[in-house]
C-alpha cells in the first residue's frame, strides 16, 4: 500500500463512520489537522499512531489494509450476530448470501 494509497483509505473509512477529520483527530487525542494532514498527503502516521487510527474506527490494522473490503467494521458487526446463530439459520444465510452475490 502506497502513502496515497493509505491516506485515501483513511477518508474512506472514516467517511463510512460519519466523522469529520477534525473531529477524529480530536477525539484521538491530536492537533485538529492531525487526520486531515494524512489523507492530505502532508503527514503519515507513526506506527503506533496506525493501531489508535484502527482502534478509533473499531477495526484492526489488517482490516484497513485489506482495501477489498468497503466496510470493514459493518462486516465485523455482521460476523458477532453470525456468530450467535445456530446451524439452519447459518445455511439459510449462506443460501441468501450465494443469492445476493449471483452465484
Amino acid at each position: 500500500m502506497t502513502e496515497k494509497d493509505f491516506s485515501l483509505r483513511l477518508a474512506q473509512l472514516r467517511e463510512k463512520k460519519g466523522v469529520s477529520a477534525r473531529d477524529m483527530s480530536l477525539s484521538m487525542g491530536q492537533n485538529p489537522g492531525y487526520i486531515n494532514n494524512i489523507e492530505s498527503g502532508k503527514s503519515m502516521p507513526s506506527l503506533i499512531g496506525v493501531f489508535y487510527i484502527c482502534e478509533y474506527l473499531g477495526i484492526t490494522p489488517g482490516e484497513f489494509f485489506d482495501t477489498d473490503s468497503g466496510n470493514p467494521s459493518r462486516l465485523n458487526e455482521i460476523t458477532e450476530n453470525l456468530k450467535r446463530l445456530n446451524d439452519r439459520q447459518l445455511n439459510m444465510i449462506s443460501a441468501l448470501i450465494k443469492e445476493l452475490a449471483g452465484q
